[in-house]
């Protein structure tokens, strides 16, 4: 707080006091004036209890100086004005001395502790006004989500509660302060951080009116806050309430060692589960990788046998070749898909899939991947309407979607079961739904089912990574759209995805 602004405020608090002076010199006028036509019809000698009055009147309103002065100025009111001889501090008769000097001496008695009684209420509602602060304060941090919004609660409460801008400095991953939440007018200039660091390594600092305090907790100093000097809760300087200012820190330093410690739970246990999806991964991939390979070693390691004649007496006829051949090219087709998938997950998880987006007609598109099942053709059912119009989307992207869609009808579904393809506008919205008549997918697996590596467990154990619905999840939405597993209620699933007519002019760093 400047220098400038602080004498305003010594003055204020002068002028306040001095009208207060002032006020008990008006009271005890008033006192005097309703006293004059009241003397002529009772003992003036009764006058007394109404300057009694007065001085308890300023002592409770005005404080223990004002009182003393109506004290004094009641004493000699009454002597004045009262008292024969009137309007001189003579006195005739010397038994009215002793009526001064109890009214004098009373005034001061009730006026001390009637101020003492104000003061001890004042201390009283300060102590119940700092309590409900701390408890105020204790409910926000409590609330307070992580170590981001504990800091943000800390700022805005020692703004609130101590009348002067504040900051928090918690040290980097380097051991370094710097400035994690800060109220409007809460930066600091390179001394002030500096004198903050100082009090995080344990040296005591203040900097031009702004105090720092260092978090304490069982397990050391976790950060400073920095406030700057100002009026609050009982309207006296910083220094004058350290106590309750490292009341509210160590509360602070509590709640943001708790926020510390729940990060480095989530942090120890993000990195678990990575170890286990990890490890997850590698035997997927090493089984995934070693079947393929093992059949298409043994296939070749047969045939060269035969073809070099180190196998002596074997004999391979051309069409056990051939089947061998197939499988080795069935095997090495299937180890490229899974290499694909691969490739194409790193790409969805990195952002660097750009998406080529063109006008496509989606009857070609749908035939085209149709023309590419691996499987049975006359399960397929096709169901478009005429009057689709032209999608820009990727055409190749969209292709691969659909091509593994049928690939995952096709493996869960009982052979000779149709598999039905269908297209349909809704909204600004094209569908595309593949739907089989297998037994379905369990309801507990469908929010599951296009997570990474996630396999449907079925009593004949069907291959595969499970990456192909997590790599369509990942195209379709780079499109701008969606995609939903559900149970039909005929039987079997049915996977559907969106894309809108209207994409974004660039998605996931696509073309336009």
């Amino acid at each position: 707080m400047a220098s400038g602004e602080v004498r305003t405020k010594q003055i204020l608090r002068t002028l306040a006091a001095g009208r207060r002076f002032v006020y008990a010199v008006l009271l005890t006028a008033l006192i005097t004036i309703i006293g004059v036509p009241v003397h002529l019809v009772i003992d003036p000698v009764n006058l007394v209890m109404f300057y009694l009055a007065g001085v308890v009147v300023a002592a409770l309103y005005l404080g223990r100086g004002p009182a003393i002065l109506a004290s004094v100025l009641g004493v000699l009111a009454f002597d004045f004005f009262f008292i024969s001889p009137r309007l001189t501090l003579s006195v005739d008769n010397t038994q009215h001395l002793l009526t001064f000097f109890g009214l004098l001496v009373v005034g001061l008695i009730i006026s001390s502790l009637t101020a003492q009684v104000k003061t001890q209420m004042e201390e009283a509602r300060q102590r119940a006004a700092q309590i409900a602060a701390l408890y105020d304060f204790s409910r926000s941090l409590a609330t307070a989500g992580g170590c981001a919004s504990v800091v943000q609660v800390i700022v805005e409460h020692f703004r609130q509660a101590f009348g002067g801008e504040a900051a928090v400095l918690l040290p980097d991953g380097n051991g370094i302060l710097e400035v994690r939440a800060a109220s409007a007018g809460g930066s600091l200039s390179a001394v002030q951080l500096a004198a903050a660091a100082q009090v995080y390594e344990g040296v005591e600092g203040a900097t031009q009116g702004m105090l720092h305090l260092p978090l304490t907790t069982t397990r050391g100093v976790v950060g400073v806050i920095s406030i700057q000097d100002g009026e609050g809760l009982d309207g006296q300087t910083l220094a004058a309430r350290r106590s309750l200012l490292e009341a509210h820190a160590s509360l602070a330093a509590l709640a943001l060692e708790r926020a510390l410690l729940a990060e480095q739970a989530n942090q120890m246990e993000m990195h678990r589960a990575t170890e286990r999806l990890q490890t997850a991964l590698l035997n997927s991939i090493s089984h995934d990788l070693r079947t393929p390979l093992a059949t298409i070693t043994g296939a070749l390691d047969s045939i060269l046998e035969v073809e070099s004649g180190s196998a002596e007496g074997i004999f391979m006829e051309q069409s056990a070749r051939i089947k061998m051949i197939e499988s080795a090219r069935g095997e090495a087709q299937r180890l490229n898909r899974l290499v694909g998938d691969l490739l194409d997950m790193t790409r969805l998880e990195s952002g660097s899939m750009h998406l080529h987006l063109e006008e496509t007609d989606v009857e070609d598109l749908i035939g085209a991947a149709l023309s590419r099942f691996d499987g049975n053709p006359a399960r397929l059912r096709v169901d478009l309407p005429a009057d689709l119009p032209l999608v820009r989307m990727d055409y190749a992207l969209i292709e691969q979607v659909l091509m593994n869609l049928l690939d995952n009808a096709a493996k869960y579904a009982p052979p000779g079961t149709p598999i039905e393809v269908s297209a349909r506008l809704e909204g600004e919205d094209l569908l595309i739904a593949v739907a089989d008549r297998g037994p379905g997918i369990p309801e507990a697996d469908i929010p599951r089912i296009f997570d990474k590596f996630f396999r449907i467990q079925r009593p004949n154990g069907a291959s595969g990574t499970g990456l192909g619905l997590s790599i369509c999840k990942g195209i379709i939405e780079a499109h701008g759209g969606s995609i939903r597993a559900e149970n039909r209620p005929q039987g079997g699933a049915c996977l559907t995805f969106s894309i809108p007519l209207r994409p974004p002019a660039a998605t996931n760093g696509g073309t336009p």
